[in-house]
């Protein structure tokens, strides 16, 4: 493909209108919004009227008049509609690792008897941390048990009660099928808990289609809801009325302002809400979500899929015998919208990309990871992204000692 090529897809574009709605520094091309997506414009506007207006002029009032004590499940609910859940399935709260922490516990409580949290080796560790800590607390009550994906479903069996998966992988972006494995594990009698951090806004997902049974995911990265911004929750109206919650708030009370000794719990999906919502956070991610619900999810899907083909034909094409090695599927359908390339020097790779404006990240032990949100991405950015790589590899810019100098995010 030509740079013209590029161009030309870049005007019949149709999320192209888009890119006007985001903060983004000039001559920056950004690959890294499946890490930190950019600021909505409305996202700062949102904010100084939360602080000046809202804290500033009506403090305390503002619970009421201004809807924060209602923030966790209007916001959950338009989440709702970018994953194929019903609007009283989702709400805002706490981190991803608290909520799987929280649903990993429920689904042990969905299912007495049973013993086995079943993930994937090389998950996100942040979720097997979580769930490790879990297994650690109850005891001889739970035991996560890790597979090689490939060994994944033969490992479902009748001690198994739930099955927690990262939909898209956070290094590879290996896309499970969730209908395929939420039925292998529903035909065990077990629970599916999903990890949605780099689907929710990049791909289309459908929760209840797919029979799911709980979820979590997070919100700064395709749904740009700003740095630290609060994850979500999902579960399944079915289980509601008999999940336990193993961090039992204040928030989560059948009636918080009760004041009742004894904890009574929601009996909806306010149950597994546990403390007061953050409010500037939840303002800036409000303004993240509208924006992405204005846009058609199967053409974010199509044209994400699109950009990732582009820039991995034209690296492919451009980059000679330099060391790098797609580990990201090839095919489109088995993958989300990041690519991975592993190099023996991929930090220095990707720093010295950052030098000349291309920002990505580095995952160990040698990825180099590019995202392509498609909201504000372009095809030509792309292109040129790509020839900077193929150009970073080729002439061996990275082997530069301000290069190998590891920050302390990577």
């Amino acid at each position: 493909m030509t740079r013209e090529d590029a161009q030309a897809l870049d005007a019949a574009d149709p999320l192209a209108r888009f890119r006007a709605a985001f903060d983004l520094p000039a001559g920056v091309i950004y690959l890294d919004g499946n890490s930190l997506g950019p600021p909505p414009v409305a996202a700062h506007e949102r904010l100084a009227q939360a602080s000046r207006a809202e804290w500033g002029e009506g403090l305390v009032r503002s619970w009421n008049t201004a809807g924060w004590i209602d923030a966790p499940l209007r916001i959950g609910a338009k989440i709702a509609r970018l994953i194929g859940a019903r609007p009283g399935e989702v709400t805002v709260a706490d981190s991803t690792s608290v909520n799987l922490f929280k649903l990993a516990a429920g689904a042990l409580s969905l299912r007495p008897g049973r013993k086995t949290i079943l993930s994937e080796a090389g998950n996100f560790p942040s979720d097997l941390y979580a769930l490790q800590g879990l297994s650690a607390l109850l005891g001889d009550r739970a035991k996560l048990k890790t597979v090689a994906p490939e060994d994944l479903a033969g490992a479902i069996d009748d001690d198994t009660a739930v099955v927690a998966l990262t939909h898209i992988h956070y290094k590879s972006a290996l896309r499970w099928d969730m209908a395929k494995i939420t039925a292998a594990a529903h035909a065990a009698g077990a629970l599916t808990l999903w990890d949605l951090c780099h689907s929710a806004g990049a791909v289309a997902v459908d929760l209840n289609g797919a029979a799911a049974d709980l979820a979590v995911g997070c919100s700064y990265k395709y749904l740009n809801g700003g740095p630290g911004a609060p994850a979500f929750l999902f579960v399944a109206e079915r289980h509601q009325g008999a999940i336990c919650s193993p961090l039992t708030g204040w928030m989560g009370h059948a009636e918080p302002f009760a004041f009742e000794d004894a904890y009574r719990p929601a009996g909806d999906i306010r149950g597994l809400i546990t403390g007061t919502p953050p409010i500037l956070g939840l303002a800036a991610l409000e303004a993240g979500i509208d924006l992405q619900l204005q846009a058609d999810p199967a053409q974010v899907e199509a044209k994400g899929l699109a950009l990732a083909d582009l820039f991995i034909g034209e690296v492919e094409a451009r980059a000679g015998d330099g060391g790098l090695r797609l580990t990201s599927p090839r095919d489109a359908a088995r993958r989300g919208l990041h690519v991975a390339f592993a190099h023996p020097e991929g930090y220095a790779v990707v720093q010295a990309m950052m030098a000349r404006g291309v920002v990505g990240d580095f995952r160990a032990p040698d990825i180099a990871r590019f995202g392509f949100s498609p909201l504000f991405l372009s095809y030509a950015e792309v292109w040129d992204a790509a020839a900077a790589l193929a150009e970073v590899v080729d002439s061996r810019a990275w082997d530069q000692p301000q290069f190998r100098i590891r920050a302390a995010v990577t």
